[in-house]
């Protein structure tokens, strides 16, 4: 237990906690094309799980398209099955070393579960901010 309240640290923690809630969102599949929307996906590959971005370069080319050149060719196929196996829901067409995701129109569908993904991410962040806020006070009070 410190003797003296600092404000700074509650408010860096906050601070995270935003930044971490905005990284969250920004993962999501909207109607646009997203690098970030790849950051969640593991692949195993040498042994170990690896981000896509460790193995290839990912750019967007296009409002909806996601184009990943593979560095090996070997890692080809399993980049393919790790974004199939992903909640993504976009089936990528292989041509060579080039992964290409389509990413589709959002269907009414799609909005009302995209709408309950967002809701549960930001409940998670209000709690995370109230508990931040709620140790705080304990401290102040202390």
């Amino acid at each position: 237990m410190s003797a003296e309240f600092s404000e700074n640290n509650y408010s860096s923690k906050m601070d995270k906690s935003i930044q971490s809630l905005k990284k969250d969102l920004s993962t999501l599949r909207t109607g646009r094309a997203n690098a970030n929307m790849l950051d969640t996906i593991k692949v195993d590959v040498y042994g170990q799980l690896m981000p896509i971005d460790q193995l290839a370069t990912i750019s967007v080319p296009e409002a909806r398209l996601i184009s990943i050149q593979v560095w090996d060719k070997t890692n080809t196929p399993l980049i393919d099955s790790a974004i199939q196996k992903s909640d993504l829901g976009i089936n990528p067409q292989i041509d060579g070393q080039i992964i290409r995701l389509r990413i589709p129109d959002l269907t009414e569908e799609r909005r009302k579960d995209l709408i309950k993904v967002l809701k549960s991410m930001c409940e998670k962040g209000k709690i995370a901010i109230r508990n931040i806020r709620r140790e705080g006070n304990e401290d102040l009070k202390k």
